[in-house]
């Protein structure tokens, strides 16, 4: 017989290579249907340092269109825009120079 000796890991964390060397943050920008044909649009995952209510403002002036930002315990500020704002909000964080093409994930139908 031919003995083994092997070292199982207890808890292995997949995901910690990635923690450590700062990997990309993304920006995740939603749409969440409310009633009927209406709708909303959310952005999360910008920077911290970022003034979430002046990008607000500008986003709500460019846009014609109403939002409010809303605190998180789990996932921070959350800036939320009234109807489908999701390729607009795209454009506008690249152009603004606030996130780069590749760091923006946009999901929904």
């Amino acid at each position: 017989m031919v003995q083994v000796d092997l070292e199982l890991p207890s808890s292995f964390d997949p995901f910690a290579e990635a923690k450590e060397s700062g990997a990309k943050e993304y920006v995740h920008i939603r749409i969440q249907q409310r009633n009927g044909k209406k709708s909303l649009t959310t952005v999360q995952g910008l920077k911290k340092e970022y003034s979430y209510e002046k990008i607000l403002k500008d986003l709500k002036k460019e846009f014609c269109c109403n939002g409010n930002v809303v605190q998180d315990k789990e996932l921070g500020k959350i800036i939320q825009l009234q109807g489908d704002q999701r390729k607009n909000v795209s454009h506008f964080l690249v152009q603004a120079g606030l996130a780069k093409k590749d760091q923006i994930k946009i999901h929904g139908f």
